[in-house]
Formats: structure tokens, sequence, C-alpha cells
């Protein structure tokens, strides 16, 4: 600390206890015993231990490095993108997706981003979600979001193509008209 002391003035600046011979650690030209610069340093808010060397500051609090991890998964989350959820616990990005993520009505998986992906698209029909390649007619299992069946012709809450939904227009109105 660049100054001279006598022995017996050489002590903590906080609990008094002489430092000659013992660890002590000097901070701002004030000299800590062990204990006591231990008690001034943050703790991490995972495991409650002080953090002696490299503080991760997230959330607007400090952890341990090897202590911010994914709440689903525990993979460590120091340099990797995350986010958190409305009650505050700490996703990595795929998890996050994984658990909030709006899920099709067909297959039930989520819909989210494709690895290495940021966006993904998501087709809402009849209040309904559906993955790109899950959105097809009921009846005949053509693809509703390209090629000459595109559009969707929705009938009693049933997914329908345009020829779909006219053969089934035609039954319903034969059905009918034979009814009266």
């Amino acid at each position: 600390m660049d100054q001279v002391f006598h022995v017996d003035c050489f002590t903590c600046i906080i609990c008094s206890n002489k430092l000659r011979g013992q660890p002590f650690y000097a901070v701002e030209k004030k000299a800590y015993c062990e204990p006591c610069y231990i008690n001034t340093l943050e703790q991490c808010s995972v495991c409650s231990k002080p953090i002696m060397e490299r503080i991760l500051r997230a959330t607007g609090k400090a952890y341990h490095p090897h202590c911010f991890t994914c709440v689903m998964c525990h993979r460590s989350l120091d340099g990797i993108p995350f986010t958190v959820d409305a009650g505050g616990l700490i996703h990595c990005i795929e998890d996050f997706h994984k658990k909030f993520a709006p899920r099709c009505s067909v297959c039930t998986e989520p819909i989210m981003p494709a690895p290495g992906q940021e966006e993904t698209v998501r087709i809402v029909a009849l209040d309904r979600d559906f993955h790109v390649h899950c959105y097809r007619c009921e009846d005949c299992g053509g693809l509703l979001s390209e090629g000459d069946n595109q559009g969707c012709y929705p009938l009693d809450g049933h997914i329908l193509c345009k020829a779909c939904n006219s053969t089934r227009i035609r039954v319903l109105t034969a059905k009918a008209s034979t009814d009266l």
C-alpha cells in the first residue's frame, strides 16, 4: 500500500485485528482482514456466496458466471443471449420459445424459430395456430399456404381448401334439398 506502519497500527479497518503475518486485502489504501474483506463483497443472487472474482451483472442483480443459468436446461448463460419471463425467471432463448411459444393445433409442437433463426411464421385461422407445413386442408390434406390450394375456405369450423369447401357445400345443399 506504499505506506509504513507500526506493527500495532497495521490493523483491519473494520474489526481492528492485527494483520501482521495474516492475509489481507488493500482496497483504496485501506487494509482489510480476509473475513472482513469477504463481507464487503457482493453476494451472488443465486447461491448467496460472495463473488470473489468476475461478477456477471444481469437483470439488476449480481451472479457468479457459473450460477447464471437457464431455469429449464441449467445451461450457463454467460455470454449467451437470454430472456426473462413475467415471473423474473431466466431462460435461454430456445427454452423460452419451447415454454411460451404458441402450439400448433395440428401437431401440438411449439411454433418457434428454426435453430439459428430469430423469427418464424405462424398462421392463425379460426382462432387456432398452425406451422406453415401443418396448415392443410382437413379433407384432402393439401397445403393451404402455397400452390394451387393456397388460401383457407373454412366451413363449420373446418379448415378447407377451395375445392373441398365447394364439395362440402354441394353435399350440404343436396342433403338440405332432399330433406325438404
